[in-house]
């Protein structure tokens, strides 16, 4: 936060400040009293488990300049800023910051590789400037003020991750974050419960454009038939591996599990670049970042430097060599162009290719012919597919009723040398397959 005090939050939240210390310097906000340090601003969100009035008391002591709450806890003496709903004044204190800073900021959405490319995009914007980015997944309502409150004096560049699930969340994320740049990466299926098809998913990610200035720049995957064909008021650019995409990869080439080389291409520019993580949706990933940088700047030279300073984040793509087989750690979430991606990935690598795969959610009335489809393009590539769950079951493959069962027969299908997919929906927790896998 830039010149932000415990005055200035009430202010902008239109909230009552309780207790005094209105001239104490507010630098940021957590929604975790235990992440509180001296200068950092509670949030104290009421939950269906948790109430984070309960913690008000703990995070003034740990150095919290105020807390910004609902009501003020019996036996608090404050300084506590009281208003009617926090979420809703952290967004419009989340939008004051937003406001006050000059710096260029990135806003990166998309139905899938998301984080991938947020990463990367921070990765080449780092080798030119002091580069602020979404931290955790902090990308929804409650995350994204959270991103926009780290912004201070030695910011240079901010990547933000947007991400939505409904009409009109969007909205929401573009009123706070109002970027200069828009990345979409993808535009698939995913959260098609209360987003009825892939027209649906375009309409309300483009909810975002709306919040952008009429000079800023929307940069889309080319090589998606509905980002390719969006029109907007904004300067577009395309990356992809299309030949008509703006920023486009030629001379790919898969190096397995160590990732991939190619050239990026745009105009004047040709940047030999190789991404040291495996799939090949690093390479979309790479392009978007390629893609900003030249936009920003970024010397060729550093582009290429930055991309290769790439690693995977979480449980995305994570590559295990156990010793006698390796996994493809891919477990984070799940949906069909996500999933049959990884599959077409993880077929270029040497080995038999096992693929574990369990539910894949929010994918509303199709979802059986999404997992068919899904199964076939497994079975397609040759693979011993192995999976768990109720949706998962229409696959086709080796289907078991829970994951403990799925578990305990892991040692009479997967050989030495095999190459393992485990991918599913967050909530399947197929984590614990890898570490089973990790056990043989």
């Amino acid at each position: 936060m830039i010149g932000m005090t415990v005055s200035k939050v009430a202010e902008y939240t239109g909230g009552t400040l309780h207790g005094g210390g209105g001239e104490r310097e507010v630098l940021g906000a957590v929604r975790d009293n235990r992440e509180v340090t001296p200068g950092l601003m509670f949030c104290a969100l009421p939950g269906a488990r948790v109430d984070g009035h309960d913690f008000i008391g703990a995070a003034l002591e740990a150095g919290a300049p105020c807390c910004l709450a609902q009501r003020v806890p019996e036996g608090v003496a404050g300084p506590v800023i009281t208003v009617p709903d926090v979420a809703r004044a952290m967004a419009e204190l989340a939008s004051a910051c937003r406001g006050a800073v000059k710096v260029p900021v990135v806003g990166v959405t998309g139905s899938s590789g998301k984080t991938t490319a947020k990463e990367m995009i921070a990765r080449v914007l780092g080798r030119k400037f002091r580069t602020l980015k979404t931290e955790k997944n902090f990308n929804n309502e409650l995350g994204v003020p959270l991103t926009l409150f780290r912004i201070g004096p030695e910011t240079e560049a901010a990547v933000v991750e947007l991400g939505i699930s409904n009409f009109g969340e969007m909205h929401r994320l573009g009123a706070m974050a109002r970027p200069d740049i828009a990345v979409y990466t993808l535009i698939g299926r995913s959260h098609l419960e209360a987003l009825g098809d892939r027209r649906g998913v375009l309409r309300a990610k483009t909810e975002l454009l709306e919040h952008m200035p009429e000079n800023g720049l929307v940069t889309v995957n080319g090589d998606d038939d509905l980002l390719a064909g969006l029109e907007c008021r904004q300067r577009k650019l395309c990356f992809g591996l299309g030949a008509g995409c703006d920023v486009r990869a030629e001379n790919y080439r898969c190096l397995g599990a160590e990732g991939s080389s190619f050239t990026v291409v745009s105009g004047e520019h040709r940047i030999d670049t190789r991404v040291s993580a495996y799939g090949r949706h690093m390479v979309y990933a790479a392009l978007a970042a390629a893609a900003v940088g030249i936009e920003l700047g970024v010397p060729d030279a550093e582009i290429a430097a930055g991309i290769a300073e790439y690693e995977p984040v979480g449980r995305r793509a994570s590559v295990i060599d156990t010793g006698k087989i390796t996994i493809i750690d891919d477990c984070y979430n799940a949906n069909p162009d996500s999933t049959q991606m990884a599959i077409k990935s993880a077929s270029d690598l040497g080995g038999r290719l096992v693929c574990i795969l369990g539910d894949m959610l929010e994918l509303g009335e199709r979802s059986e012919e999404f997992h068919i489809e899904t199964g076939r393009t497994a079975l397609e590539a040759g693979a011993l597919l192995l999976t768990s769950g109720p949706r998962a079951a229409a696959m086709g493959g080796r289907h078991y009723a829970g994951k403990a069962e799925l578990i305990a027969d892991l040692p009479n299908q997967i050989r030495p040398g095999d190459r393992v997919l485990v991918k599913a929906s967050h909530s399947m927790a197929f984590e614990d397959v890898t570490e089973a896998l990790k056990e043989l």
